[in-house]
């Protein structure tokens, strides 16, 4: 079975067969889906979706590009709303000096005050960190937070072992089944296999065979299969391991 740790299922590529397509999830051995706010807006919405699906599980936050819309009071509702039982994680927050769509300085205060809310709560953080990965991974350091995945993984395999030493496991996605993946691949194959989670970003970063498509948590089969592949160990195997991973790290029975 699989979960996928990493999801954006109110996005409005799938407007025209959300519903169809989420009952449709568990027949491709699909278990678990955490559906994760980029901004107040969607946090709400991947609650209400949490709300609805069983199998679905909700995370808040405000990502980096959205940033400079956070207002003072909205910090107070990411709080309560951590309280609903079905949100499992703060985020996805962090940084991402690629398009700068927020001003950095407004980036890195936002993410230092949504850091600050899970210093006081036992929920993981999932982080974003494009182009921006020292200062990422230092203020975290920094930060009282000692348990998060960073999503979609892009960084080196020694900033990866820091990361795992600060008690933070590595995101892995569609990324992995790409031809220019080499340097991901490195971090897969050097890094306990206790410590990935899988993800799909869905709608975005579909894995070969079928990259360029509409992303879904289907598609999780593949990063399975490249895991195994790079590891040498069975599929069945990484499966039952990387499910019993993320259960616990969401604390889920």
């Amino acid at each position: 079975m699989y979960f996928d740790s990493h999801a954006h299922y109110d996005d409005k590529n799938f407007n025209e067969d959300r519903e169809e397509l989420l009952l449709n999830l568990k027949n491709h051995n699909v278990g678990y889906v955490v559906n994760i706010g980029v901004d107040m807006k969607s946090s709400y919405k991947s609650i209400q979706m949490a709300e609805k699906y069983d199998f679905v599980y909700a995370s808040v936050g405000v990502h980096p590009h959205e940033a400079i819309k956070l207002k003072e009071e909205d910090y107070k509702t990411l709080e309560k709303w951590l309280q609903h039982k079905k949100v499992v994680a703060l985020g996805e927050i962090g940084l991402d000096f690629h398009y700068d769509f927020s001003p950095r300085d407004i980036q890195r205060e936002v993410f230092k005050k949504q850091l600050k809310i899970c210093e006081n709560i036992t929920k993981p953080v999932i982080i974003h960190s494009r182009e921006a990965s020292q200062e990422v991974f230092d203020i975290i350091k920094d930060s009282k937070v000692r348990k998060g995945v960073v999503h979609a993984y892009s960084g080196s395999l020694e900033m990866a072992l820091e990361y795992i030493k600060l008690g933070f496991y590595i995101g892995v996605g569609g990324v992995l089944t790409f031809k220019n993946a080499n340097k991901l691949i490195n971090v897969v194959e050097n890094i306990p296999l206790e410590y990935i989670l899988i993800e799909t970003d869905a709608p975005y970063l579909a894995p070969v065979p079928v990259r360029g498509t509409r992303n879904n948590s289907q598609n999780l089969k593949y990063v399975v299969e490249k895991i195994a592949e790079i590891k040498q160990i069975e599929v069945e195997k990484v499966e039952k391991i990387i499910l019993e991973t993320t259960k616990n790290f969401f604390c889920l029975k």
